[in-house]
């Protein structure tokens, strides 16, 4: 596929493409595509306080990574550490990582490099492997870099899209629901003699103890005109 497709591909803001899981599906194909002698790629996001999606071009990549997660100790978390490029010419005669290296090995991976890439809050990192060692020497300096710069920035721009549709979301649910709020606090200052502020906190302090949504309670006292719940709503404004 042309690079311009690719970049197309990319830019696509379809709620598919948005996933963290495609975008670094697509990384490690195309990295594995533009890289000579690289036999596998992984990559991962890291983020404060949110889960770590990730991707592998094949299977036995995936033990490769979860090794380093959990001992942490290999080239993914130095690279996150230190925010450059962490290489291994060769994992045979490499003193560093013992675990990872041993599973690198029985895999007949004998060379690595694993490329952080930080943008807004958010590192990806792109790890290229290699049967041959001293391999991927300039993988860093190569169309890897275009490549994970490129996915950084869109799932940076995913999570903002992702959070703009979720606040629309509330937004619209709050727009719906607002008409019925407003008949109920109109109820409400009816029965208790009351403004609207203290209304409205009548009906926000009944979805709090009940656990029920504000637009659920001011439905209930629509659906009731107020009539049976004198006693109940007067005893919430003291």
């Amino acid at each position: 596929m042309p690079a311009h497709e690719q970049m197309d591909r990319w830019g696509d803001e379809s709620a598919e493409a948005a996933l963290p899981g495609r975008r670094l599906s697509e990384l490690v194909e195309q990295a594995v595509r533009c890289t000579a002698d690289c036999c596998g790629a992984s990559s991962m996001v890291c983020e404060a306080g949110a889960e770590r999606p990730a991707a592998v071009t094949h299977p036995d990549l995936a033990g490769l990574v979860a090794v380093q997660l959990r001992s942490g100790d290999g080239p993914i978390p130095d690279a996150l550490e230190r925010g450059e490029a962490v290489d291994s010419a060769d994992l045979l005669r490499d003193e560093r990582w013992p675990e990872y290296r041993a599973m690198a090995l029985d895999s007949g991976v004998r060379s690595s490099v694993t490329l952080p890439f930080r943008r807004s809050g958010l590192t990806v990192t792109l790890s290229l492997y290699s049967f041959r060692p001293g391999a991927l020497e300039n993988a860093s300096h190569g169309p890897v870099q275009a490549l994970g710069d490129l996915a950084a920035s869109c799932l940076v721009r995913d999570r903002s899209y992702r959070a703009a549709l979720t606040e629309l979301g509330h937004l619209g649910t709050a727009l719906r629901s607002r008409p019925v709020v407003d008949q109920a606090c109109g109820i409400v200052m009816h029965v208790l003699g009351c403004d609207a502020d203290a209304a409205f906190g009548v009906l926000r302090r009944i979805s709090q103890g009940t656990n029920r949504k504000l637009a659920d309670v001011a439905s209930g006292v629509v659906s009731r005109r107020g009539r049976g719940l004198e006693r109940d709503l007067a005893a919430l404004m003291n």
